[in-house]
């Protein structure tokens, strides 16, 4: 028994570091953001792949055509939620979390603040809805890379920070929604995030 604890006990601990350290800078100096107390948030799912689809546009539309097979309209309920969930549940996570850390700094993220002089775009690249199906599940994950820029030049790309494999919390099981299960990916990328600027920028 004793050495059964001890294994479970090393596995949360590999677990939790493989997550600590899921983000790494892929390019470029994030140090610019040293003294800033503000800074403006995008979001961009314009070039997410989905599961096994190379394409999220191919992941709804087969989606969609298989619900709505089994009930009629329930695929294109489905589909309306997977845009809004966006706007409704992930971002405003990712930003609760994010500035959750932040605060310890004196610091604030928020889309739509302008006049920051600096702009953090979440470019999700990849998404692992998961499932749960009560007697087997499989855990939501996102890849994220996110740009630095200038908001006046938000063409020009200052840095990039790459995140990967963030997963989506257990629930004890009952994260049978698929929105559930990726908006707890965004909560998790909020928090990571906001530690990784702490460390790296403004301690």
């Amino acid at each position: 028994m004793k050495k059964y604890n001890v294994f479970i006990l090393a596995a949360v601990f590999i677990l939790s570091a493989s997550n600590l350290f899921a983000q790494k800078i892929k390019s470029g100096d994030v140090t610019v953001l040293k003294g800033q107390t503000l800074i403006n948030l995008r979001y961009d799912y314009s070039d997410m792949a989905v599961g096994k689809y190379k394409s999220e546009s191919d992941y709804v539309a087969n989606r969609t055509q298989d619900m709505n097979k089994k009930q009629s309209g329930s695929g294109d309920q489905w589909a309306q939620s997977w845009v809004n969930d966006r706007a409704a549940r992930f971002q405003p996570m990712f930003e609760k979390n994010f500035n959750g850390k932040l605060e310890e700094v004196g610091v604030t993220a928020k889309e739509g603040a302008s006049d920051a002089k600096y702009t953090l775009i979440l470019r999700t690249v990849f998404t692992e809805p998961g499932f749960n199906v009560g007697v087997t599940r499989r855990n939501a994950y996102i890849d994220v890379m996110v740009d630095l820029v200038e908001t006046a030049q938000p063409d020009k790309v200052i840095a990039t920070i790459e995140m990967k494999g963030l997963q989506s919390v257990n629930m004890m099981g009952y994260d049978f929604d698929t929105g559930g299960r990726i908006q707890s990916c965004y909560d998790r990328a909020g928090d990571n995030l906001g530690k990784f600027l702490v460390k790296n920028v403004y301690k």
